[in-house]
């Protein structure tokens, strides 16, 4: 089968397109043996993968390997009891390989792909939406009728988190860069929008302030985003895409009570099989309503993986970067 493959960690340039065996039936995160082989369709595309490139991410596989950890396709075989069988449409979280044609998943991360979402929408699903509504709900505490502001509000985990903030109930403040991400924000659902290189701390405590900072980020940004809390209010830390790792004088904390929470998801949810199907059983709701429509922006085909990447790594992303593989 054809697959992207990292044999060298030089970059995204250092992707090559490759032809290697298909996958067994096995997964490590699966070892009862509770593995779905899927037929890839489209693979999402996330910064992670940027980091793999590079040897930076803390999953680091042997070389070489294949990088990929969404994917949307048709079920090609699955276990026993499973609640898919072969030709189902799916959406999966395989954590490596999806770059491929075929792609071997755990049973317990792999869900029904909604028909009201097309397959490039699947494969922007389970990593972004499961990483929003874990930030807002299991570590932010979310309660209806709150206000939630999102850094990186146009990419793939700021569109997702506005979208799942506002299906919740809450009223949505993005801050994006440029003209082009504001309106990728806005049809998010953010009811407002400031910029990043402008006065935003200001503009957002005139606006009444937030109770939830969702910053996937980091950088310089998190004092200003302390600022702008309200009493009680959460900062909840997802990632640091701009590359620096901030650090937080505590006693800002004091001040307004105010609370900074780590949003780990797949640390958190690979031990907890379960909670897994618990969120994608509250997205299904919010699909239902509505609300969840992933965003996809740039579509590119398998071999422009190297691409795909480059886009993400100068942060030129606008929703998700999906790979074109079937």
């Amino acid at each position: 089968m054809r697959a992207i493959q990292i044999s060298e960690l030089t970059g995204p340039s250092g992707l090559q397109l490759v032809d290697v065996p298909e996958p067994e039936a096995t997964h490590p995160l699966a070892p009862d043996g509770d593995v779905v082989i899927i037929d890839v369709e489209a693979a999402g595309v996330s910064f992670p993968e940027v980091l793999q490139s590079r040897g930076e991410y803390q999953l680091k596989p042997e070389l070489p390997f294949i990088p990929g950890a969404e994917v949307a396709g048709t079920v090609r075989s699955a276990p026993e009891g499973s609640a898919h069988k072969p030709g189902d449409r799916v959406v999966s979280m395989c954590m490596l390989g999806a770059f491929a044609d075929t792609v071997a998943a755990p049973e317990f991360l792999t869900f029904a792909l909604d028909d009201a979402l097309d397959v490039a929408q699947g494969a922007a699903l389970v990593l972004n939406y499961h990483t929003a509504y874990f930030s807002l709900v299991t570590r932010g505490r979310l309660q209806e009728g709150e206000t939630v502001l999102v850094h990186g509000a146009a990419g793939g985990v700021g569109t997702a988190t506005l979208q799942v903030a506002k299906g919740l109930g809450a009223r949505t403040i993005a801050i994006v860069s440029n003209d082009a991400k504001e309106e990728v924000a806005r049809a998010a659902g953010a009811d407002e929008v400031f910029r990043s290189d402008g006065s935003w701390k200001d503009e957002v405590r005139a606006a009444g302030r937030a109770d939830i900072v969702v910053d996937p980020v980091g950088g310089d940004r998190v004092t200003d985003s302390l600022r702008s809390l309200k009493e009680e209010g959460r900062l909840v830390i997802v990632g640091f895409t701009a590359g620096s790792i901030p650090e937080v004088k505590v006693n800002r904390l004091l001040l307004n009570n105010l609370s900074v929470v780590g949003a780990g998801w797949g640390a958190y949810v690979l031990s907890k099989p379960a909670l897994n199907g618990e969120i994608q059983g509250e997205i299904d709701k919010l699909i239902a309503s509505g609300h969840v429509r992933p965003i996809v922006g740039e579509r590119l085909p398998l071999e422009r993986a190297t691409e795909a990447l480059e886009i993400i790594d100068g942060r030129r992303a606008v929703g998700k970067v999906v790979l074109d593989v079937s």
